[in-house]
């Protein structure tokens, strides 16, 4: 007889409405693989992160006591009218995984603290406890760079100019600037004069100035903390993460400190104990610099039984990582370095030799960055995971993660307010059938071109040995689509951004995340809203700066963000509509004024193709005709860039960097977040920038994008140091005829 507690098998969400979700109610096997799919922007985020995801989450913290929770973000409800039967839900998403230098995949993978131990076990000398092993502790860290394996030297010529006083702005540098408080606690030291130039400054004086270590000073009356300009840089500016500085910071960095390898423990991190003990010949810090898959055949080499659990749990981690793909990483990598694709990939180890069942499982984009070959991998990974007893929801575009799918939900039919309704509900061969813009493209396939473009000249790369390529020329054709293909780890991004970046007349489009907060929207990042706040201006006669969100035009009440939100202490915040400017972000006078009937809240409530038939001209109209060209139609001007998908990120760079005219474009995996149908669209903007007289050189998986191409480099034949060499250049056509490559392999696959 079955029992009640048998029949919660569906998740059911009943009246989702989050972002443009039209009202969406659905059932969700569990203990299943769905996929969720339709165009970038037709709500597939929203349902699955956006409502799932996060109200799993929320309900699991509200479990937490009042004041653990005040400790914990806040994560607003959704707005749904229902959700029933939901799990623990485990989010494996593309965030980068932070900018800390001290994190590596070894820390992030637990793999260094197993051979931490290992190495305070077996290691001989012997040295002592796991803790004299890290570098992130004192009893284990290099006491010359403080376990960062790099030290950084100040070139005090490019901050002070000894020409000038300090009265009269000798330092150059953020937040020193005559009559800020760091300038008011070194000119009113005392200890030299703020008058005189710093060349004409005595020996102390100097020393002084520039090195005096922390003390205690009276400055008119009031004890202040004082500290040499070069100290006082190290703790405040140098202490921090070079990807978490401001931009203006990150360039004094840039342009006034050195990085170099410590001296002391060679970039190994860890202090001379340490390094001396060894197994089997090597330390840890050998370990660590090794190739995953080295390391792998390393751990399985060591037989003792009184590490043997420890070893099983090791070995598996990094079998875990060899067969996920990531073979061809160290442990000592930093974590901020890794792409998205990585990063998810590390964060998936994590999970897989886990005890938990019964876990809702959510990923997006897991095949990002992957190569054909190793898709096959992931999706091997993905029902291992389904087959312990989970469910599997996962956010994909290609047609190879889609077919293993035991239901898949398809969402549309548009982007946008075009989107947000469920298309098709059902199994993989129900999807075919359907009708849907996925069914329709599920088997569309590109096909070679009848006739390849002649190139105009060559871009020569010259003896490239950036990370593992092995003294690599190669010279990439002008006026063509170019395609740099091959698996994750090959050289790829080494060869084309190590060696084009920099050069003259050659624009990158990389998957770096858009830096903004909740203020910036399409218009503000694209510097679009300049244009309309002039049209404004002058169609009223009054300042331009009344039709900013940011400035003096801005709604008092909400600070021009249209949104109150309230912290409810001890429950989630909640984000409420403005009641004073109900949203519209801007005072009643300004709102007053109009261009062509429309004010200023009501342009930006526009789509990006009402704004174009709005703006018939000027610089306006181009820079809405360029986001048109990117297949960005359906954007709010004013939505937040914190709501856009990673596919819509992307494009809108692509449309900022048109303007540019470059005469070489180069695109780090343009297919990223796109659906089948939008990959069409994408191709014809590239053949759009190459009749333009440009060059595209695309960094590129997908066997569509390779399909359509003039000219094909493939780097190989594996990854790490099993890759870094071209395996293969030439026609989409010779690849497919001649070649025996891994790409050849399945794009005659793909073709046929």
């Amino acid at each position: 007889m079955n029992a009640v507690a048998d029949s919660h098998d569906l998740i059911q969400v009943r009246g989702a409405r989050e972002n443009n979700l039209a009202d969406v109610s659905l059932d969700i096997p569990k203990r299943r693989l769905t996929v969720f799919t339709g165009v970038s922007g037709s709500g597939k985020s929203s349902l699955v992160f956006g409502t799932i995801a996060a109200e799993s989450q929320r309900m699991i913290n509200e479990t937490y006591t009042a004041f653990l929770q005040s400790f914990m973000p806040s994560i607003g409800r959704p707005d749904v009218d229902a959700l029933r039967n939901l799990s623990a839900a485990i989010i494996v998403d593309q965030e980068r995984m932070g900018a800390n230098s001290r994190s590596t995949v070894g820390t992030a993978t637990d793999a260094h603290t197993m051979l931490r131990i290992m190495f305070s076990r077996l290691g001989t000398p012997h040295v002592g406890t796991s803790g004299a092993f890290s570098f992130n502790l004192p009893e284990g860290m290099c006491p010359a760079c403080e376990g960062l394996g790099k030290v950084t030297t100040i070139d005090v010529d490019a901050i002070v100019d000894r020409s000038k006083s300090l009265n009269e702005g000798a330092i150059n540098a953020p937040n020193y600037g005559v009559g800020t408080w760091y300038w008011q606690v070194l000119a009113n030291s005392g200890l030299y004069p703020a008058d005189k130039p710093i060349a004409e400054f005595t020996e102390q004086q100097l020393d002084d100035f520039l090195h005096k270590p922390t003390t205690k000073l009276d400055i008119g009356g009031t004890n202040v903390t004082y500290d040499g300009l070069i100290p006082k840089l190290q703790r405040t500016v140098l202490a921090k993460d070079r990807e978490s500085m401001q931009p203006h910071i990150r360039a004094f960095v840039d342009r006034a400190v050195t990085f170099a390898v410590c001296p002391d423990c060679a970039g190994a991190r860890l202090n001379k104990a340490a390094l001396e003990s060894r197994i089997n010949g090597l330390n840890i810090a050998d370990c660590c610099a090794m190739q995953i898959s080295d390391l792998a055949a390393f751990a399985h080499s060591i037989d003792d039984p009184s590490v043997a659990p420890l070893l099983a749990t090791l070995r598996n981690t990094l079998d875990s990582l060899v067969g996920i793909g990531l073979g061809y990483l160290s442990l000592d990598r930093e974590s901020a370095t890794l792409s998205g694709g990585e990063s998810q990939r590390v964060k998936m180890v994590r999970h897989l030799g886990s005890s938990l069942t019964d876990i809702t499982y959510v990923f997006d984009e897991p095949t990002v960055g992957l190569h054909p070959h190793d898709i096959q991998r992931m999706n091997t990974l993905l029902l291992q995971l389904r087959d312990k007893g989970n469910t599997v929801l996962v956010v994909e575009h290609k047609p190879e993660t889609i077919a293993i799918a035991d239901h898949v939900v398809d969402l549309g039919p548009g982007a946008g307010v075009h989107g947000g309704h469920v298309c098709y509900s059902g199994d993989v061969a129900g999807l075919r059938a359907s009708g849907t813009l996925t069914g329709r493209h599920l088997d569309h396939r590109a096909k070679l071109r009848p006739r390849f473009r002649s190139p105009r000249g060559f871009l020569t790369i010259s003896g490239a040995r950036l990370n593992n390529l092995r003294d690599v020329s190669v010279d990439i054709p002008l006026g063509v689509l170019t395609v740099v293909t091959g698996v994750a780890g090959s050289g790829k991004s080494s060869l084309i951004h190590g060696s084009l970046r920099g050069r003259p007349d050659v624009v990158t489009v990389d998957q770096s995340p858009i830096r903004g907060s909740r203020r910036s929207n399409p218009a503000t990042y694209t510097g679009l809203l300049d244009s309309v706040r002039t049209a404004f201006a002058r169609a009223n006669g009054v300042k331009p700066g009344l039709f900013s969100a940011n400035s003096e035009g801005a709604c008092g009440h909400c600070k021009g963000i249209g949104l109150v939100y309230t912290d409810l202490a001890m429950m989630a915040g909640v984000a409420t509509v403005c009641e004073k400017c109900e949203g519209k972000r801007f005072t009643p006078e300004v709102l007053r004024y109009t261009l062509r009937g429309k004010n200023i809240s009501e342009v930006l409530g526009m789509s990006v193709a009402e704004a174009r038939s709005f703006f018939p001209s000027g610089q306006a109209h181009a820079v809405l005709s360029r986001l048109h060209d990117v297949g960005l139609s359906y954007l709010s001007l004013g939505q937040p860039l914190t709501t856009l998908s990673g596919g819509e990120r992307q494009r809108l760079k692509l449309a900022i960097h048109m303007a540019e005219k470059a005469s070489t474009y180069v695109l780090d995996e343009p297919t990223s977040g796109l659906h089948l149908a939008d990959v069409d669209q994408l191709l014809g903007l590239l053949d759009q920038l190459i009749d333009a007289g440009g060059t595209v050189i695309v960094i590129e998986h997908h066997l569509a994008v390779m399909a359509h191409a003039d000219w094909i480099v493939d780097m190989g034949p594996g990854a790490g140091h099993d890759g870094g060499r071209v395996v293969f250049t030439g026609t989409p056509a010779d690849l497919v005829s001649d070649s025996g490559t891994l790409t050849a392999q399945h794009l005659k696959e793909y073709l046929s």
